[in-house]
């Protein structure tokens, strides 16, 4: 067992190395299958140009959720690779949020620069929370091109400050992320859709192979009766969801993306998405059909909302 152990200083002033990462076609094609694109309709006239292009591979679309999978390509799930200051029990880690900020049209194929800061720590007594933000730049010309900031829960790693005045530092504007709550209207919109019992195995085709989304074992021994689905997987879902709905299937009108992970899906299990539009964002909270239970809420700001709406 890891005891856990965090000095504050030496966490904010650690250093990342500036990593690239190429992604092609390939990658974007079997991304969209793993967060379900084109599973119940195979010629869905708005999920198709996410896999396929009748003028050849280059001229598909990208999920703006695809973005997700930078901050974690070399990293152990979720970019805590010796930060320094830091020692945690990767098993008591859970990935509690995750915020995205799209700046341009995502290409179909590119090499990325991911610049990574420590964005926030927090001490919460029992747990602590840490926040990463991977800033990422088309390599080719140096624009901006995303940015993720990723809020980690590491349960047991609390009690490093002063109970009486717990220590807390973030580095970006509060009013950043919008403060939403679930209305207790009737949802705009709903969009209902089944997981394959597969599909945590062609999710992690992405690149994260964290075995307790595919080792039964790994699975039951971290309390679950059998591996459990990647959250970014649902949040893809999610996601994809909005955009068929409120963007006729256009990836290119979101603006930013606020995911809260509430609790695990199994693979097979079928996921009802509720959508509230509050221009110009539209609220959301994903359920599991079979259990009642939500599993995903958050929030989407889209660039220009539909007059039909």
């Amino acid at each position: 067992m890891v005891i856990s152990r965090i000095d504050p200083q030496l966490v904010l002033s650690h250093k990342f190395d500036q990593n690239e990462l190429f992604y092609c076609e390939r990658d974007v094609a079997i991304y969209a299958l793993g967060v379900g694109a084109c599973g119940a309709d195979a010629v869905d006239s708005k999920e198709l140009h996410f896999v396929y292009h009748k003028d050849g591979q280059p001229f598909i679309k990208v999920l703006p959720t695809f973005v997700s999978l930078f901050p974690f390509k070399k990293s152990n799930g979720l970019g805590l690779v010796d930060v320094s200051g830091l020692h945690h029990d990767p098993s008591l880690l859970l990935h509690g949020q995750q915020y995205i900020e799209i700046y341009k049209p995502i290409p179909s194929s590119s090499t990325i620069v991911n610049k990574i800061s420590v964005a926030g720590l927090h001490d919460k007594g029992k747990a602590a929370i840490l926040e990463l933000e991977t800033t990422s730049y088309l390599k080719e010309t140096g624009e901006k091109l995303c940015m993720n900031r990723s809020t980690v829960f590491l349960r047991g790693a609390g009690g490093f400050s002063d109970s009486s005045k717990p220590f807390s530092y973030s580095n970006y504007p509060a009013n950043q992320i919008f403060r939403f709550s679930i209305p207790k209207s009737e949802p705009t919109l709903f969009y209902e859709d089944r997981t394959q019992s597969s599909q945590a195995l062609l999710y992690r085709l992405s690149g994260d192979y964290n075995p307790l989304h595919s080792d039964p074992t790994i699975a039951q021994i971290a309390g679950f009766n059998r591996p459990i689905q990647h959250g970014l997987c649902t949040l893809g879902f999610a996601i994809r969801a909005v955009i068929k709905c409120f963007c006729n299937g256009e990836p290119t009108a979101i603006k930013n993306i606020f995911g809260r992970f509430l609790l695990h899906v199994f693979p097979g299990e079928t996921l009802i998405t509720q959508m509230w539009l509050q221009p110009p964002r539209v609220i959301y909270e994903t359920k599991v059909k079979e259990r009642n239970r939500a599993v995903l809420s958050g929030y989407v700001e889209i660039k220009n909302i539909p007059s039909s709406f």
